[in-house]
């Protein structure tokens, strides 16, 4: 899972107000017609950087995805998982012993 906060520019704490000027600033910038004379290698990049702009946007500017993204990446979701279970483990067991 990507860090849609970081594909943005922004803060956790960002207002929708700021989630639209961001997306706006990065998408203005990434737009694959504004790099129409790239190499075809770069326009394949050009475009992957687009659309993870778009897919943040999507996710953070509808309040019930957004709301499901926080709660996963509060769980540390998207760090590596076996990392994550470790975690979960050594918490568990810390409070037995």
């Amino acid at each position: 899972m990507k860090d849609h906060y970081a594909d943005l520019g922004l803060r956790p704490s960002a207002t929708l107000a700021e989630i639209k000027k961001a997306y706006r600033q990065q998408a203005a910038i990434h737009h694959p017609d504004r790099h129409s004379a790239a190499k075809a290698a770069d326009a394949a990049d050009v475009g992957a950087r687009f659309r993870l702009v778009q897919t943040a946007y999507e996710v953070l500017s509808d309040p019930d995805k957004r709301k499901a993204y926080d709660d996963n990446r509060q769980r540390n979701l998207l760090d590596n998982p076996l990392d994550t279970a470790r975690a979960i483990w050594q918490a568990y067991f810390s409070r037995i012993v």
